[in-house]
């Protein structure tokens, strides 16, 4: 394998990591047009710096796995690298580095305009991201990986991409004040594309089952079962796709409902969770799905854009 190829293909994910880290900055976009607060740049300044965030998490997920289990074949093209010294653990630490001041640079506006609310949503975004398997921090050992990113992808980056755009365009003052002009759905619309995003992971923990508990990780599958993962799968997919019914029946709007137009696909993909086990076979499914939830939240933030009718 090539150099670039070991990038692109095995460190940077970019079928996974970019449309995880647009989907909730698509959903908030959409609710601040909805509500008279969109701002281009705010929201160009929080998409890349949380997209390589996301990035430094993966390429310390990378570090950890090759410095804690040096011998285990999850991924060979990466021991394969390693012994043929075309990637060394001191280059995925430069990386990770690289990506946090890239972040930095590019976040430092919303940290400007944010004030100490902005400074608490970087520390709990690169928190939640090199602690997915971080030397101190190591939520995925601990079976709390679900959990965060629903969290993570479902209310705090939508909500934080509602904020700083909120905050750009109010008038100068005490920061506490901004808050004011957060619509409360802000906290809840971006529910379903959590749930999706969790799905993700569901997929990854099915399949990489057998690693994990090598690793000692204590994911849903391995402490509880196939049965268990394929029914968290198939709650989190309920949710999303009750979600758009449910605003619609609040009075969001007939438009509310552009993301059931993906739920054939959706279907496929359920289908395939509760049938296939075999590793190889599920590979594919997970940046097919991570697109899923791209088309789901660019529907969704369209929903929210367009005149409730």
């Amino acid at each position: 394998m090539t150099r670039n190829k070991l990038w692109t293909k095995l460190l940077l994910y970019p079928g996974h990591t970019l449309p995880t880290a647009a989907a909730p900055v698509l959903v908030g976009v959409g609710l601040a047009w909805r509500e008279g607060l969109f701002a281009f740049w705010p929201v160009l300044s929080f998409f890349l710096s949380s997209w390589l965030v996301h990035v430094a998490g993966v390429f310390a997920d990378n570090h950890e796995l090759l410095r804690r289990h040096p011998t285990l074949p999850e991924h060979p093209e990466l021991l394969a690298a390693v012994a043929e010294r075309t990637l060394a653990l001191s280059t995925l630490r430069v990386a990770i580095w690289l990506c946090l001041a890239l972040a930095l640079l590019c976040g430092g506006y919303l940290l400007v305009i944010g004030g100490p609310a902005a400074l608490a949503i970087a520390a709990v975004g690169v928190l939640s991201s090199l602690g997915y398997h971080g030397r101190v921090v190591n939520y995925s050992r601990w079976g709390l990986a679900d959990p965060v990113f629903f969290l993570m992808f479902g209310v705090v980056a939508v909500a934080a991409t509602v904020y700083f755009q909120a905050v750009s365009l109010a008038p100068a003052g005490p920061w506490q004040g901004r808050w004011a002009v957060m619509p409360s759905s802000a906290w809840w619309v971006g529910l379903p594309v959590g749930a999706l995003v969790t799905n993700v992971l569901i997929i990854d923990d099915i399949r990489d089952r057998g690693w994990d508990a090598l690793k000692g990780w204590r994911t849903g599958v391995v402490r509880w079962g196939l049965s268990w993962s394929r029914a968290e799968f198939t709650l989190l997919m309920a949710l999303a796709y009750a979600a758009p019914l449910a605003m619609w029946a609040l009075g969001m709007g007939v438009a509310m409902l552009l993301p059931l137009l993906t739920l054939p696909y959706a279907w496929r993909a359920l289908r395939t969770v509760l049938r296939v086990s075999d590793p190889q076979s599920l590979l594919p499914w997970t940046p097919r799905v991570a697109l899923l939830g791209l088309v789901y939240a660019a529907l969704l933030g369209l929903g929210l854009a367009l005149p409730a009718t």
